[in-house]
Formats: structure tokens, sequence, C-alpha cells
């Protein structure tokens, strides 16, 4: 059983992964003050929801960040009154090939789960409609769970708790911007690792193995997202994934490659040439995509929001040479728990707030694509690039591939 609870700080690999045991049930007493008319229902995934076989159990993000429970299957009730965590009674015959799981008469269980009550999955139900003698409605997350809710109680309104959940993911606490550091932290190295490995007839994932390798040593459990490895043309390919092909010298090389520790997500992107120095042309495509990205991230403070930044990344490529036309995407999204992580996007930015920002310029008639990523931090002021320390100007990547 996976106890987040009962120890000031669980220890992986060297570095702390979750220090703050007292976040989670303060997430969900902030979250039925804002939703004070309703009871909150949110479902953890089942086995049967993610990739067990190939990635492993993954949870729910809404329902880890309001619970801190990792494992499969459990039910979350919480109302006026009411804070309840359901589990399923173990499965003797699947605990034979996926380990044993806690149960809810396990002696401890309050203490290791931090919810004072605990109760079989069995009893939701009924815990729900005697919560439902107190407020008028249903707040849930999710299409299937919205339908579930209704069927079960048909005269009850059910409506979305997403954008509430996401109003509290978007200001990250201290104990979060610590593992996103880590996260971060990891995924530097990683990209340092792959500009010493990637060499002319390389595959794509030959350099995507060294990136994962070099984070997962360091304590991140898996990738935030499948690795971006593109090479030459497939470096205009905007989420490319295959990593498949032979890489040549004089090509630029995309990595859009990010860690995911202790759940929380890093999103980094760099260009480099293959074996050689950028051309006359890449660097002048370069020079663009990183004076746009300076322009957008200097535009980055409380209240502005990130429709903003996009605005500013175009607004200086249409200035030096007119590449605005080759930038397709927006520029900005939150991390976190996920790499694209619960928004608003109508809510300004805020201190606290995580984004990054990625402008690109793409032509695929040139076999040129280039984009720039780096993680941001909104403070009272301004802002702190989180990633900082991976270099972005020309000269010094050319410098730390040995060219």
């Amino acid at each position: 059983m996976r106890n987040l609870r009962t120890v000031a700080a669980v220890f992986v690999a060297g570095g702390v992964l979750w220090a703050d045991t007292a976040e989670f049930p303060a997430r969900r007493a902030a979250l039925a003050k804002s939703l004070n008319d309703g009871a909150i229902v949110l479902f953890a995934h089942t086995e049967k929801e993610t990739d067990d076989d190939r990635t492993g159990f993954h949870q729910e993000p809404n329902f880890y960040y309001l619970s801190g429970w990792q494992e499969p299957g459990a039910i979350l009730l919480v109302a006026p009154g009411t804070d309840i965590l359901f589990l399923p009674r173990p499965d003797v015959r699947r605990e034979r090939y996926t380990g044993k799981v806690a149960g809810p008469d396990d002696p401890g269980i309050a203490a290791a789960t931090g919810f004072a009550t605990v109760l079989p999955a069995e009893r939701f139900e009924a815990e729900l409609r005697r919560a439902l003698e107190r407020v008028p409605r249903i707040y849930t997350v999710g299409d299937d769970p919205i339908e579930r809710l209704r069927k079960a109680e048909p005269l009850r309104e059910v409506a979305s708790a997403a954008p509430a959940i996401a109003h509290l993911r978007m200001v990250k606490s201290p104990a979060e911007l610590e593992l996103i550091r880590k996260a971060v932290d990891a995924t530097v190295e990683a990209h340092r690792a792959a500009w010493k490995r990637a060499a002319p007839g390389m595959y794509e994932y030959e350099v995507a193995a060294a990136m994962v390798e070099t984070y997962t040593a360091r304590g991140c459990e898996r990738s935030a997202y499948p690795p971006i490895v593109g090479s030459g043309p497939n470096g205009t390919v905007l989420h490319y994934w295959k990593n498949r092909r032979r890489i040549d010298k004089g090509e630029l090389l995309l990595m859009d490659v990010g860690a995911e520790c202790a759940g929380y997500a890093a999103d980094v992107t760099r260009t480099i040439p293959v074996g050689a120095k950028f051309t006359a042309r890449q660097r002048e495509v370069y020079q663009v995509v990183l004076g746009s990205e300076k322009a957008a991230i200097a535009a980055v403070k409380p209240g502005i929001k990130l429709a903003e930044l996009t605005t500013a990344a175009r607004a200086y490529m249409d200035a030096h040479g007119g590449f605005g036309k080759y930038l397709p995407h927006g520029v900005s999204h939150h991390v976190g728990l996920e790499v694209h992580d619960a928004s608003d996007l109508g809510v300004p930015l805020a201190e606290g707030m995580v984004i990054t920002v990625e402008p690109g310029i793409y032509i695929p008639e040139e076999n040129i694509g280039i984009r720039i990523e780096d993680m941001v931090l909104v403070t009272k002021n301004g802002t702190k690039v989180l990633t900082e320390a991976l270099p972005r100007e020309p000269g010094e990547i050319e410098r730390a591939i040995g060219r």
C-alpha cells in the first residue's frame, strides 16, 4: 500500500516525493467551499482505463490532486459535513497479477489515506443519497461520470466540477513547485545528454532513449509525454512521435522531451544542428524564433492572458522577416500534474502559475523546423524562467555540442 500520509516526507532516488501531507484535505476543503451547493463526486481510474500493459497504472489527475491516492477503483465524495474515500474490496485473483492493494477494512487505513472516513465502495450510493439530503446538485468531472450519476440520480442536476478544480490547480503551492523543479532539473540534464549523444547516422529513437535514461536515473518515473525527436523534415511536424528516421549531418534536430517526477511534468524544447554549426539560413530563422520567445517571456506578468503571449511572439516574427505565417500554434499552456495542465483560458495569469513559452517556425519546403520552449513561473512582478540552465543562444548551443 502506498502511504503518502503517515510520514512527513517520502523519499525517492534521494529527492522529496511529497512533503506537505496537509495539502490534500486543504484542497478538498477549498473545492467544497467554492461548490457549496452540491456534492462533489470523483472517480479514480480503473486499471482498464489506463494503458497498464505499456506504462503501468496512472491515476486520474483530478482525483490525485484532491486525494493523493494512487490506487485504482476508488471514489471520492465531498459535501458539507462529508469527506469520504470509498475503496473497492481487494480482488485476491487480481492481486496475483498486479500486487496487493489497500482495502477499506485494512488496519490503519484512515491514517494511510488521510481521510477520517474510509468506506467500502458498495456504500457509495447510500452515502451519496445521504449527502444529497443537504444539497441540491452533484458535481463531477468527465462525460462518463456525468452520465453515470445522471442515471443513478435522475432527479438531480449533475454539473461539471472541472472549472472549479482547474482554478485551484492553476496556482501551484510551494510543494508543487519543488516537484516541478525536480522534473525540470532532470529534463535539462536529459537535453544536455542528448546534445552530447546526437550524431550523424544515429536514429531519432536512440537520442530519445538517451534522454529517457537520463531522467529516470535522476528519480523521475516516466516521460511526461511521448518524446518528440524530429530530425530534418520531421522537425516541421508539431507532434512527431515516431522517432524512426536516421539523422544526417547538418540537419536540425528538434527535441521536445520532458520528464514526469512524482506526478509533475516538465515540458522543454530545444533545436540543435547535428554534427555541424548552424547554417546561415538556419541561424537566421533560429534567431527570429529566439527573439519571439524572449518577447513573449517579457510580456508575462500577473493580469495578462495566454493569448497575449502568442500575439507578442507573432508580432515579433512579423517585424523580423514576416515569419508570423509560419507559426501555426499558440505559444503557451499551463504545466503541472499534466503536461497540458488543467486551466481556464479566460483567467488571467497570477503569481504561482507555471506556463510554457514555446514559439516555433516551421518551413517544410526548406526542412526547417525550429521550436524553443521554456517553462516560466509567474511571480509577483513578472517571471522566473525555470529552465534557464539549458542554453538557447545559438553560439552557446554550438559550444555545448562541440562545434
